[in-house]
């Protein structure tokens, strides 16, 4: 089986994204199937690239954005990436001769491989990750309903009708997709896991990281991630006066940077947390685990919305692989993954007092700690690994290519 993938972008970036498509690249040679990868214009914006590039292990063909001013208009501007993608995509085939072409969101990367599968006569899978428009409302960069809104959803709802085979990372997505009208047997969830050989459990508590920010002999509740709305980090530095009233020796610990830090910034000092709360920036990604070292609770507060209802995250699953003990807010993409009180701990989504009860709560039962984390990883390393997940695609493959060896 050969394998054409059409993505956004890929490694060397760092995000969820690229993380899932090298895992599903690496299972997918493991089986010995072929694959090849093509990023589209957007991978590296404005910049010039090579016209391939190897990043650990994989060749990526990168795709030239066009030298336009249609790039930066609204509409015209996402048919030059689709015009662009496709010729690249129809090349790139034509060289490398794949079974089948398989794009993964946005819309724009299906147009573009619906288009190409129709000039070469190959099938088309499309999966989706995330609803992009949904993503775009919580960055403050669209409106739900409105017109750009709209379109975006109009152009994947087009994709997914003439797709040959859809996939999607969970339930709350294949819901969502059935309600447009998209035929049950023609949707398979591949969802989201962690390759748990590469998240072991974190190790004894780094003494450098803990002398240099004031942490030692301090219960340290920590978020590493991006800063995005979404994620609620408001409610929880909202919740630092009483975590503190409670147990003074609390600190929060926000890693990290993105849309909403300056925001953040501004909260702890209307607070006067500025004692309490440490927030380091963005730290290279080597030094991540040592920050994960020092930390009792990760917590991931995300706020109830459609992006958050419907899709599943990867942080609680790489949480459970590294044993780390974390308390998550109880929108559907959470609980899609965590099993309350068994593989990690949840709380009402957007509720201030519910966070401060259920974290201290966790602080005061340490002893239930052990089995929590245990669950966790047993449930990532028979339940949720990758090799579970991509089998998944065996027999969508099978369908579009029947008769070629899997």
């Amino acid at each position: 089986m050969h394998v054409l993938h059409v993505l956004d972008h890929s490694i060397p970036l760092q995000s969820g994204y690229t993380f899932r498509t090298r895992a599903i690249l690496n299972e997918q040679r493991a089986l010995g199937w072929k694959t090849t990868q093509v990023t589209g214009p957007k991978h590296n914006p404005g910049k010039s690239v090579p016209a391939t590039e190897q990043v650990d292990g994989l060749e990526f063909y990168r795709c030239q954005g066009a030298e336009s001013l249609l790039e930066k208009l609204p509409v015209l501007g996402q048919w030059s990436v689709i015009s662009v993608l496709t010729k690249r995509l129809i090349e790139v085939a034509r060289k490398e001769k794949p079974d089948v072409i398989h794009a993964h969101s946005p819309a724009l990367n299906g147009v573009a491989a619906i288009r190409a599968g129709r000039a070469l006569g190959l099938p088309v899978v499309y999966e989706i990750r995330g609803f992009w428009e949904d993503a775009a409302v919580s960055h403050g960069t669209s409106a739900e309903g409105g017109l750009r809104y709209r379109l975006t959803r109009a152009m994947e709802t087009w994709v997914l009708k003439r797709a040959d085979e859809v996939t999607c990372i969970c339930e709350g997505i294949r819901q969502d997709l059935i309600a447009r009208g998209i035929a049950p047997q023609k949707i398979t969830i591949v969802p989201n896991a962690v390759d748990a050989s590469r998240f072991q459990p974190v190790g004894d508590r780094n003494p450098e990281i803990e002398q240099r920010l004031n942490l030692t002999g301090k219960k340290v509740i920590a978020f590493i991630g991006s800063f995005y709305a979404y994620e609620g980090l408001d409610l929880l530095v909202a919740a630092m006066p009483r975590l503190l009233a409670a147990r003074p020796d609390i600190r929060l610990l926000l890693v990290g940077g993105g849309q909403v830090t300056e925001e953040i910034k501004q909260q702890i000092a209307q607070l006067g947390l500025q004692d309490s709360v440490i927030m380091t920036g963005r730290v290279p990604y080597e030094e991540v685990e040592g920050y994960y070292s020092v930390t009792d609770v990760l917590v991931y507060p995300r706020k109830s919305m459609r992006l958050t209802d419907l899709v599943t995250p990867l942080k609680p699953l790489e949480a459970m692989a590294q044993k780390s003990m974390f308390l998550a807010s109880d929108v559907g993409g959470h609980k899609e993954l965590v099993r309350d009180g068994v593989t990690g701990t949840l709380f009402k989504a957007d509720n201030l007092d519910d966070l401060v009860k259920s974290l201290l709560d966790l602080l005061d039962r340490e002893e239930s700690w052990p089995a929590i984390r245990e669950a966790g990883r047993d449930f990532v390393e028979n339940e949720r690994n990758w090799v579970n997940s991509v089998a998944n695609l065996k027999p969508v493959y099978q369908r579009l290519v029947p008769g070629e060896n899997q």
